[in-house]
């Protein structure tokens, strides 16, 4: 897949007023500073597409835009920002929340995890979740230029065996690097084969 068109639509935090043309949504999420934005704009080809801070948790909104005309990339806020305190990381978790269980337009969700660490366990309990109310999602491995090789090849394997303690089957993994634009093509051939079938 080409992306010819990236347009930011709406942003907003009720699932109810985000577009309501059935076209189908993409959404990302995966915790604060894992390198969300930057991996939007670098499968949209748009630098500025998805505003990228050094600071975390920046993005406090669903945010949509539509992709060549025919779907929806959704940026959806960070999970887990410490530094947001108790009651903010709890309002954006009840907007997570909502997009997820109420949001039939969502085909898949990407959920995006630093390649560096071992896994976490906000990021285990999510996933189980998404599990447990059969939302479809991949997992995305972010900054792989920033470890060897060999290492990336050990953390994952590391994950993926956590997860069979609890899963039969594990969802589609994909490694990126926004720096090397690592997975573009990957991920874009995904969406567009998914597209494909549900057309």
């Amino acid at each position: 897949m080409v992306i010819k068109q990236a347009t930011f639509v709406v942003s907003n935090t009720d699932p109810h007023l985000c577009p309501q043309d059935g076209r189908p949504e993409y959404a990302f999420i995966g915790r604060s500073n894992v390198g969300k934005s930057s991996l939007i704009n670098m499968l949209t080809g748009r630098k500025g597409l998805a505003m990228t801070s050094s600071t975390p948790g920046k993005t406090q909104l669903i945010n949509h835009f539509i992709i060549n005309n025919e779907w929806y990339l959704v940026d959806l806020p960070g999970y887990g920002y410490a530094q947001r305190g108790k009651e903010g990381r709890q309002r954006i978790r009840a907007i997570i929340d909502r997009y997820l269980d109420e949001r039939e337009q969502l085909t898949c969700l990407f959920v995006l995890l630093d390649c560096r660490h071992e896994p976490q366990k906000i990021d285990l309990e999510f996933i189980h979740r998404l599990g447990e109310c059969g939302i479809p999602f991949a997992l995305v491995f972010t900054k792989t230029d920033k470890i060897s090789p060999t290492r990336l090849n050990a953390n994952i394997a590391v994950y993926k065996e956590k997860l069979l303690e609890t899963w039969e089957e594990l969802p589609p993994v994909f490694c990126t690097s926004s720096e090397h634009k690592q997975g573009k093509e990957e991920l874009l051939n995904y969406i567009s084969e998914i597209n494909g079938q549900i057309r």
